[in-house]
């Protein structure tokens, strides 16, 4: 069953699902269904990825595209089969819509990345304002609690105990992220330092002289 979500994650959505709908109205391309693709090669492979991978999500859930057409109230029963081949694109308020048939438990990334394929422009804002790292965020802490969440055990720990538990956990990560941090700081260097690896200062070894 799906977790229900607190206020303030529901109010950081609300939040981002105008800040996205600013975005798409700021932009210079409106997103209109059947607007003239992209020229850019990188564009159009970025719309057939985004077709197919609306087609997965179709055939998971189950429906035909006639099912899904009314589902979205589309009246132009060709619409999606052209935006499953990368052939046309969806308007915000089809993303939308979409997001609340398909990912209605998580639809920030969802949109994002519809947004992403559909209109660039607007992706290029929301990027440069960082919002396409909030998502992110949400998932890491998400996955923390459901750490938690798994171990039963963790429940009928006293006050103490948890306290306890709580205070090693602390310190481990602490740890932990000191030790990545540190690992990823070095990982370029030594990338670095490979690429210089072929080319050796020091002299080549000098053949014996034959007697």
């Amino acid at each position: 069953m799906a977790q229900k979500k607190d206020s303030k994650q529901q109010a950081v959505e609300s939040m981002l699902l105008d800040i996205m709908h600013a975005a798409t109205s700021m932009s210079q391309v409106e997103g209109r269904v059947g607007r003239a693709l992209s020229k850019s090669q990188g564009h159009l492979k970025l719309l057939i990825g985004a077709g197919h991978s609306l087609r997965d999500i179709r055939q998971v859930a189950g429906l035909t595209l006639a099912e899904m057409s009314e589902a979205l109230n589309v009246k132009d029963k060709s619409l999606l089969q052209a935006v499953e081949d990368g052939t046309s694109t969806l308007s915000f308020e089809l993303i939308l819509r979409l997001a609340a048939l398909v990912a209605r438990n998580d639809p920030v990334p969802f949109i994002l990345k519809y947004i992403r394929a559909y209109n660039p422009e607007a992706w290029q804002m929301l990027d440069d304002w960082g919002v396409g790292k909030i998502p992110l965020q949400f998932e890491r802490e998400r996955e923390f609690v459901n750490i938690f969440r798994s171990h039963d055990d963790a429940r009928e720990l006293s006050d103490a105990g948890f306290e306890k538990v709580l205070s090693f956990t602390r310190q481990s990560f602490e740890m932990a992220l000191h030790f990545v941090a540190e690992q990823e700081l070095a990982e370029p260097e030594s990338a670095e330092g490979s690429m210089h690896s072929g080319h050796s200062n020091s002299p080549p070894e000098s053949k014996k002289k034959s007697n």
